[in-house]
């Protein structure tokens, strides 16, 4: 009995040893390929047209977004779009601006995240924003955030994410 289970352990242990060596040695073979093709089967938007879209949607319903810069965002194949509102407005008017996103740009209703959260998709593309809490006073400014993500947004290597400096 007691050889059956040493006998047990060691081969427990040689296989625990050949599945390490055989993960570390297949390392290689998965190699990060880049990003995945589109799942969609509308064409691909380049950055600039879906946040050209979605800031002019918003901005016919009265909400100013502005571009982050890139040197801000982390993760490649992303945008960040902030802007201020009155607190009695804003919400109405993100629902609003994302309703005419869909009419007049073609995007369409991504997945559903809950009552606070609105999604559009369109192209490689997907739209997210929350919508802003009610403040006490009506006349209070909220910040108001729309982030865009792209299919096969991974973060950005440390060279692209630091701002290079002008040669001399």
């Amino acid at each position: 009995m007691r050889r059956r289970q040493v006998t047990t352990h060691i081969v427990a242990l040689a296989m625990a040893v050949t599945a390490t060596a055989a993960a570390t040695g297949c390392t290689r073979l998965i190699d990060d390929k880049g990003p995945l093709p589109s799942r969609s089967a509308e064409p691909r938007l380049s950055a600039d047209t879906a946040v050209r879209e979605l800031t002019s949607a918003l901005a016919a319903e009265g909400v100013t977004l502005d571009r982050a810069p890139q040197d801000q965002i982390v993760i490649e194949c992303t945008e960040r779009l902030t802007g201020r509102g009155e607190s009695a407005k804003a919400g109405a008017a993100l629902k609003a601006g994302f309703a005419r996103a869909r009419s007049d740009h073609g995007w369409k209703n991504g997945r559903d995240m809950g009552s606070a959260s609105l999604t559009l998709r369109k192209g490689n593309w997907t739209a997210a924003a929350t919508l802003p809490p009610t403040a006490v006073s009506p006349t209070t400014p909220v910040t108001i955030a729309v982030n865009l993500v792209c299919d096969g947004a991974r973060s950005k290597s440390r060279a692209d994410a630091s701002p290079t400096s002008p040669a001399s």
